[in-house]
């Protein structure tokens, strides 16, 4: 079934890629986020007489866009300007940086349909894995975080702070994460029905190398390895990533081609080699179900069955709110039909210690 919100979504970031004016361009994205995020298809929006109401971020300029994709499957305006626009092979390329991304409509979809016996559902869910806090980039204190996530009914979940080599982030450094344990251990203790994992999201350097040393990663119970540059390269970075999975202490190879929507198509790489290697090894290959990320998707997610992988569903919150985002890294597993038991997140705690201690060794 065609997504209709992402297809509609992705016509108006193209439509905004070809604007010469800033504050048109803002326009078009604007929208394109918000179509992208609507939890109903946006044909059931448009009335009989041709209305519409209002939607916060979507304006004028952009629902006439809308109707005309909705009744007549394409739109004069996008094909005119993004054909004469300077930027139009850039726009063209950029087209498979979109693909496979779901919508919030999708999602919802998705969830409710009946799964597969076997298959991963919202209630097999038992927490979260990468969440940024206020000790690094997040707007999130501990206490939020975890108030979030027990309201959505997890009992173990790991805050997984930028490490200090990404400076962007205000990363943890030796003496802050060492604060940030202490404060753990003190709300751990209060709070015996839910468990929050010392965690780190290290960032891959180019030559696969973390950013931290051996021993700063033995100081946290869960560590997630990222790419975050080099994201745009064309050439294959297998090795990049192969490095990085071998690292002891690695648990999960987060967002692993680090892509964006509309922006980027991420890192390049035999797939096929990275899975086996990552199976091989017991490291969990990522879905980030953060709508702007949605990687590892649904397309790739067979190969990685098929290597033997177990995977990490993750909301890559930064704030409250997105914890919401673990849905849609569930929606991709479900149409990718990953067992429950394939999945770290679902685990019992006593078979997830024991996985977080064979990776420390």
């Amino acid at each position: 079934m065609p997504d209709l919100n992402a297809t509609i979504s992705a016509a108006l970031r193209e439509l905004a890629s070809a604007q010469t004016l800033t504050f048109k361009a803002r326009v078009f994205r604007r929208a394109a986020a918000a179509v992208l995020a609507l939890d109903v298809p946006i044909d059931q929006l448009i009335r009989p007489d041709g209305t519409v109401p209002e939607v916060p971020g979507i304006g004028p300029a952009s629902w006439k866009v809308i109707v005309d994709l909705v009744r007549t499957g394409g739109s004069e305006r996008v094909d005119r300007e993004v054909s004469g626009s300077k930027r139009s092979a850039d726009i063209v390329r950029a087209r498979a940086a979109r693909e496979t991304f779901l919508s919030g409509a999708e999602v919802r979809r998705i969830l409710t349909a009946p799964a597969a016996k076997g298959v991963v559902s919202r209630e097999d869910y038992r927490g979260d894995f990468q969440m940024h806090s206020v000790w690094s980039d997040g707007t999130m204190t501990l206490a939020a975080l975890v108030k979030g996530c027990r309201a959505r009914g997890y009992t173990c979940s790991a805050v997984t702070d930028h490490s200090h080599g990404l400076r962007v982030t205000n990363g943890l450094t030796g003496r802050s994460a060492a604060r940030q344990h202490r404060t753990i251990d003190a709300m751990n203790r209060k709070q015996p029905a839910f468990r929050l994992l010392k965690g780190v999201e290290a960032n891959i350097l180019a030559d696969g190398r973390l950013d931290l040393e051996p021993d700063e990663l033995a100081r946290f119970e869960m560590v997630l390895a990222a790419p975050h540059s080099q994201l745009r390269l064309t050439t294959d970075q297998t090795p990049r990533l192969l490095t990085a999975i071998r690292t002891p202490g690695v648990h999960i190879l987060a967002h692993p081609r680090g892509r964006q929507s509309g922006t980027r198509a991420g890192v390049v790489a035999d797939w096929d080699r990275v899975f086996a290697e990552a199976a091989g090894l017991g490291v969990a290959v990522e879905i980030d179900g953060h709508p702007a990320r949605q990687d590892l998707d649904h397309t790739m997610l067979g190969g990685a069955l098929a290597a033997g992988c177990v995977f990490a569903l993750d909301s890559d919150a930064h704030n409250v709110a997105e914890l919401a985002h673990a849905d849609v890294a569930i929606a991709h597993a479900r149409l990718a039909g990953v067992p429950t038991d394939r999945i770290v997140n679902c685990w019992a705690i006593d078979l997830l210690e024991a996985w977080l201690r064979h990776r420390r060794r």
